[in-house]
């Protein structure tokens, strides 16, 4: 298993490899450090400018590679290409990844998300599982993931999560809480949040998908569960508990072309709050028995 780090020497690209180290300690995974660095078209007169550039680049890498604990198998890669998100997508292909993890954009809060350039181009086109730390992850003082909440919602799809997540469960010896957020998590069209009659049963429905979910379920997983309600998707998710160390898995929206990503509107909301990494799963072809083809947002 290969997870790839996109990396810069800033302290986004640090947040990601902190992550990425915790991720790959955890699945006994290979941490691919990826820096790519832009081909310089403005000197022309610099004949070694890109070489000066790689060997600043293999320099940025090297001191990256050393803070990563020993015990992690760790490789380094340098690239050139015109677009950072591009040359992942490259480098995530040629090395075979099973996932990219990346920072936030430097200007976020500190414990919150905020997508920057690469991190938003790659949640509308990576073939893989996508990891984001928030910003300031860096400081996370967890060696390993501790638990992992597989976020469900009531469309077709949730399934998809939930493998996703209980796999990674299984390998990592972790524990899965399963959530679903009831605010706007749509219950079939109900407005659950001016009808207290209709919350109640989106609650209720929100438990009964859970008890459905967890019959399934291998023996020996340990298995918790939590629906968040509230006036919003931003205060159902500030109500729930969190640890440093715990990750949120969450499914692409149903608007993802086949095995894609794309953030959907629930799952942004969730972003804007969280205060733990967050892993968006692409879209899979999904073919349900009414002959629609659509994937779903699985939060």
């Amino acid at each position: 298993m290969r997870l790839i780090v996109g990396y810069l020497a800033t302290p986004s690209g640090e947040d990601g490899l902190v992550l990425g180290g915790q991720l790959a300690r955890s699945l006994d995974a290979t941490l691919d450090i990826c820096m790519v660095l832009p081909p310089d078209r403005a000197v022309p007169a610099e004949a070694h400018f890109e070489d000066l550039l790689a060997a600043k680049g293999r320099k940025w890498l090297a001191e990256a590679a050393a803070t990563v604990p020993s015990d992690i198998r760790t490789e380094v890669h340098l690239s050139f290409s015109e677009s950072f998100s591009a040359g992942l997508l490259d480098e995530a292909a040629r090395l075979d990844a099973d996932a990219i993890v990346v920072g936030g954009a430097k200007d976020g809060l500190l414990g919150r998300h905020s997508l920057g350039s690469v991190s938003t181009e790659l949640l509308h086109s990576a073939p893989i599982p996508l990891a984001l730390a928030p910003f300031g992850y860096r400081k996370s003082e967890a060696e390993r993931i501790r638990e992992v909440t597989a976020a469900l919602g009531t469309r077709q799809g949730a399934d998809l999560v939930l493998r996703t997540a209980v796999r990674s469960c299984e390998r990592m010896h972790t524990s899965l809480r399963l959530l679903s957020l009831v605010p706007l998590d749509d219950m079939s069209g109900m407005d659950v949040r001016r009808d207290t009659g209709n919350e109640a049963l989106a609650i209720e429905h929100a438990r009964t998908l859970h008890d459905s979910a967890r019959k399934g379920l291998p023996d020996g997983l340990t298995v918790t569960s939590s629906v968040a309600d509230g006036s919003t998707v931003e205060a159902a998710v500030e109500s729930l508990s969190w640890e440093d160390g715990d990750v949120v898995v969450v499914g692409s929206s149903r608007l993802a072309q086949p095995r894609r990503l794309f953030l959907g509107s629930t799952a942004s909301k969730m972003l804007r709050v969280l205060p733990v990494p967050m892993v968006v799963v692409p879209a899979t072809e999904f073919l349900p028995e009414t002959g629609s083809s659509d994937s779903t947002e699985a939060s």
